[in-house]
């Protein structure tokens, strides 16, 4: 099946007249903006969130156990899982050494002066990385599903698949029906996707409504910092390895994603996006069912590239700012602190800036500091989300090119019986 351009085509138009509107709002008319948002921008981009948001626990659940049972093999499942979380963290690391490179380049903290006395920022505990590992197995599974515990829900999804595997005919009929709810999970992802450009108008529109030209006039040389390390991750670090690894031109791969990421940049949510993301990776890059249900998933709950380069420079910036001079040592901490914060956080909201917070207490810089990004924080969110799932995305592409040749020999295996 080809990508759905037009479909792309009308979400990129949507996201251009969004940006037009919000700051033809902010700049003329920011008292009307108010009741605008209100009753037309605010209410339907929560509708078209609400409704991906809808589908978000029951897919992730359905895919998982089709994608484990699909597998069959546990072998199979632990080399393909091998394999997705060795890329997750190189990724994530040379997302982290780029960001942290960028920073010190353009030296966004001495750009501007910077008004460090009245700044207070009051962070979130996060979790220890261990309490995450220990609780990614639920006690309650449907206590899981209901708060939307991802990495729960996936440990819960791969033992019932995997039983699904070992126990064949004997749960054929369960197997077909999972199969089914996939068949009408993947039709309301259809039905909903129709409904896109008008969520992503309405969503562009109303965030830069509220945010403006205001954001930018200080924190400009932080946010273009960020914006760079961003595009260059995605087009070096992603495009290289999709076609070194995937075997696929890398413009194929951006043009066949493209409608998924217009959608993440508009809700700023991995996890929103993820009915999306799937769809478009099995259909457009042909990635197959069995291996995008399983990466994609895992990737939207603990592959943070995008939020990995905004700590990066933040900590950079945040330590420019405050006239601290980092060590070699204390630059491998960051690098080394965030890497695992991508998994020791997980599914924790408020998510990149509870991980930035344990990033500068790693190295003994002001938490402070934090309020001074969040005003363009919300702009940066929706491209870094558009960056984590295009990461999730080009993982499963490799995985799937490095499983042709075991696919190919369990088919002669089959021929020869």
């Amino acid at each position: 099946m080809k990508p759905n351009n037009n479909l792309t085509k009308k979400i990129i138009v949507a996201l251009i007249l969004g940006l037009i509107v919000g700051f033809a709002f902010n700049l003329l008319a920011p008292e009307l903006f108010g009741t605008l948002d209100s009753y037309v921008l605010y209410p339907l981009g929560k509708l078209f969130l609400n409704l991906i948001k809808m589908l978000v626990v029951p897919l992730v659940f359905i895919t998982i156990t089709l994608g484990v049972a699909g597998l069959g093999d546990p072998k199979k499942l632990g080399r393909i899982g091998l394999k997705t979380i060795g890329y997750f963290l190189a990724t994530t690391t040379i997302a982290i050494v780029i960001s942290v490179s960028i920073a010190y380049i353009m030296q966004p903290g001495l750009s501007g002066s910077f008004d460090t006395e009245n700044v207070e920022y009051e962070a979130n505990e996060a979790p220890p990385v261990v309490d995450t590992l220990l609780n990614i197995i639920p006690t309650n599974p449907i206590e899981s599903m209901s708060t939307g515990n991802m990495l729960q829900i996936i440990a819960f999804a791969v033992f019932i698949g995997f039983a699904l595997a070992v126990l064949g005919e004997k749960t054929s009929g369960i197997h077909k029906l999972i199969e089914q709810c996939n068949d009408i999970l993947m039709y309301l992802v259809n039905v909903i996707m129709k409904l896109a450009p008008y969520g992503a108008f309405a969503l562009i529109a109303s965030t830069i409504g509220k945010q403006g030209w205001e954001a930018f006039e200080v924190m400009g040389m932080y946010f273009i910092a960020v914006m760079i390390a961003l595009i260059i991750h995605t087009v070096v670090t992603y495009g290289a390895s999709v076609s070194v690894l995937g075997k696929m031109n890398p413009l194929a791969f951006f043009k066949g994603f493209a409608p998924a990421m217009s959608v993440a940049f508009s809700t700023s949510s991995s996890s929103a996006t993820l009915p999306v993301s799937m769809e478009t990776a099995q259909k457009n890059l042909k990635v197959p069912v069995t291996i995008s249900s399983f990466v994609q998933p895992l990737g939207a709950t603990i592959n943070m590239d995008g939020t990995a380069i905004m700590q990066g420079v933040a900590a950079v910036f945040i330590a420019q700012v405050y006239g601290i001079d980092l060590t070699f040592g204390a630059i491998l901490t960051i690098i080394l602190t965030a890497v695992l914060a991508s998994i020791g956080t997980a599914g924790v909201p408020g998510v990149g800036l509870i991980m930035l917070a344990m990033v500068l207490n790693s190295v003994g810089l002001p938490v402070e500091g934090i309020a001074l990004i969040i005003g363009v924080d919300r702009l940066l969110d929706m491209t870094r989300t558009a960056v984590n799932i295009t990461g999730d995305a080009a993982c499963a592409v490799i995985v799937a090119e490095s499983e042709k040749k075991y696919i190919k020999n369990e088919k002669e295996q089959n021929l020869s019986m």
